[in-house]
């Protein structure tokens, strides 16, 4: 997998992810998969589409995410 995209839940971070941080996670994952740093203009939609969907997974993923053993912090839907 990409060594680019870190852990996003505690206690990797000691707080809530970000936006910003669960979408720069999206799109290393969809430019690993794709094989593309940017995409060619006829595929930019398709790939910023999968970076949105990867995002909310992401987002949905961590707010549901029960830590046990680790005072962590519960991320607010924003």
């Amino acid at each position: 997998m990409c060594r680019s995209i870190k852990t996003l839940r505690p206690p990797a971070l000691p707080e809530e992810a970000t936006e910003e941080e669960i979408r720069a996670a999206a799109l290393q994952f969809v430019r690993k998969v794709s094989g593309f740093r940017a995409p060619a203009a006829h595929n930019q939609e398709v790939f910023d589409r999968a970076v949105d969907a990867i995002a909310e997974a992401t987002a949905e993923l961590l707010d549901n995410l029960e830590v046990r053993g680790a005072a962590a912090t519960v991320r607010k839907a924003g």
